[in-house]
């Protein structure tokens, strides 16, 4: 099986179109569509249900994309390991981030890395954590900064650079804003506004309130901290979120959970732990600042 096969499967599978694929790759459609067929033939399986808008996958297109990406990555990871025996790290670094996680200085942090190894091309994806870890664990990406409540997840490492306390925000006149703490029982009957799902402080709060058999309706999901901040000070809902959130500039108030209520908000820097973790997520973790707690 040859690597530019399965690099072709791939923007195939990913740009579900003949054409944009060909032109993400650089080659004809007809060359593009010839490598497909030889791929097919030599595993005697179709990937692709053609039609003359998109193309989607089988059932054996499928089960070859994630070991396909695994494959590539590794086969980038081995080139890596050449180049850098040689002395000059080159590749690809793909880097996902949840947006305001506000430990790492991450723009500062990819100039420092982009001036020490220019050969080195950087592409970054902003996004929720949960869908980033398998980004990850599929080989989409080679290094993370996410935010979950620090559980193991199967085939990566998660390497913790912060944790921090959950805490409520309420509006100024709201009835729990002179509350010493308050506990999640506190909260029944309340209205939240909260974070998409895919965000790791949404899964912690979702999580504790399961845990705690008390109701937790989100009649307001945002995709930003200082959005939420503002429709909480006009008392659209109260929220749980990160002491580094809650300390943000804005008209509410933050009252500490009783010790216990939720899991803690940890801020990691995440990494496969496959053979074929890149070396060029190695040198950038190796330049971060010392890991905080």
């Amino acid at each position: 099986m040859e690597l530019r096969h399965l690099e072709h499967f791939v923007a195939v599978a990913e740009q579900k179109h003949f054409t944009r694929a060909a032109e993400a790759m650089s080659i004809s459609q007809s060359g593009l569509s010839a490598s497909i067929r030889a791929l097919e033939r030599e595993l005697h399986a179709s990937l692709f249900v053609r039609n003359t808008r998109s193309v989607e996958l089988t059932e054996a297109g499928r089960a070859l994309l994630c070991e396909g990406r695994r494959t590539l990555a590794a086969a980038e990871a081995a080139k890596d390991a050449v180049a850098a025996v040689q002395g000059l790290l080159r590749g690809h670094l793909n880097v996902g981030l949840e947006q305001c996680l506000g430990v790492v200085d991450v723009p500062a942090l990819l100039a420092k890395f982009r001036s020490a190894y220019p050969g080195v091309e950087i592409e970054v994806r902003q996004g929720g954590s949960t869908p980033m870890l398998d980004e990850l664990a599929s080989g989409r990406l080679d290094v993370a900064f996410v935010a979950t409540a620090g559980d193991p997840v199967d085939g990566l490492d998660l390497r913790p650079l912060s944790t921090e306390s959950m805490v409520l925000v309420c509006a100024h006149d709201h009835r729990l804003a002179n509350a010493s703490q308050v506990s999640l029982n506190d909260l029944a009957g309340e209205s939240f506004v909260d974070f998409d799902r895919t965000w790791g402080a949404r899964a912690i709060s979702d999580q504790a309130f399961a845990a705690a058999g008390v109701a937790h309706p989100v009649t307001i999901e945002v995709n930003d901290v200082h959005t939420l901040l503002a429709l909480v000070a006009h008392d659209l809902g109260v929220a749980l979120v990160p002491e580094r959130i809650a300390a943000k500039r804005g008209d509410h108030r933050t009252v500490p959970l009783i010790p216990g209520s939720a899991s803690a908000w940890q801020v990691s820097v995440a990494v496969p732990t496959t053979p074929a973790a890149s070396l060029t997520a190695n040198a950038l973790i190796g330049m971060l600042p010392t890991t905080r707690t």
